[in-house]
């Protein structure tokens, strides 16, 4: 029973470290959102760090229209990058856990 137990929480301790591995790989894949005709480019890491705006001049001059465009673009990238962190770590914390009967896992 207890070797059992213990074996598990090996498997829980293990499943705990495939995560934090797999957030800190997250931090260099990028995701990229384009806006406005490809006049906002925005790159933000799949931990939806922003790590670059880009922003065309010819957007400068209406502060209400880059602002929508903006909020679209960053929500949009933002979307992505939780899909992505998502699907990666529910894979990283699947793959280590143990198998619990009943736990549908």
């Amino acid at each position: 029973m207890f070797g059992d137990l213990s074996g598990m929480m090996d498997k829980l301790k293990d499943a705990q470290q495939q995560v934090e591995k797999t957030k800190t790989r997250l931090n260099s894949v990028l995701v990229d959102e384009v806006a406005a005709d490809g006049k906002i480019k925005i790159t933000l890491t799949a931990n939806r760090e922003i790590k670059s705006i880009n922003i065309d001049n010819s957007l400068l001059n209406d502060a209400e229209e880059l602002e929508d465009y903006l909020i679209i673009a960053l929500n949009k990238a933002i979307e992505k990058a939780t899909k992505i962190n998502e699907v990666e770590l529910a894979q990283a914390a699947k793959s280590g856990m143990p198998n619990i009967p009943g736990m549908g896992i």
